[in-house]
């Protein structure tokens, strides 16, 4: 199981189709600080129907978005 596998489930049943979380907030819901294994592990959330968008390590947040599927 992944370290941020609460981290997932969080994102999947909030349901928006996009949002932001500080590095604070992901803490508080992981129980661990955001380390660089957050950039493997960041491909796991396709499985729960998200992706990770923009890292801003300035701002030091994580925005989130919610896959679509598209009829292109």
């Amino acid at each position: 199981m992944s370290k941020y596998q609460s981290l997932w489930e969080y994102i999947q049943n909030r349901g928006d189709q996009s949002f932001q979380l500080t590095f604070d907030e992901i803490q508080d819901i992981v129980g661990i600080p955001i380390d660089h294994s957050f950039l493997t592990a960041k491909k796991e959330l396709a499985e729960y129907g998200y992706q990770v968008g923009k890292i801003s390590m300035k701002g030091k947040t994580v925005a989130f978005h919610k896959i679509t599927e598209s009829n292109g």
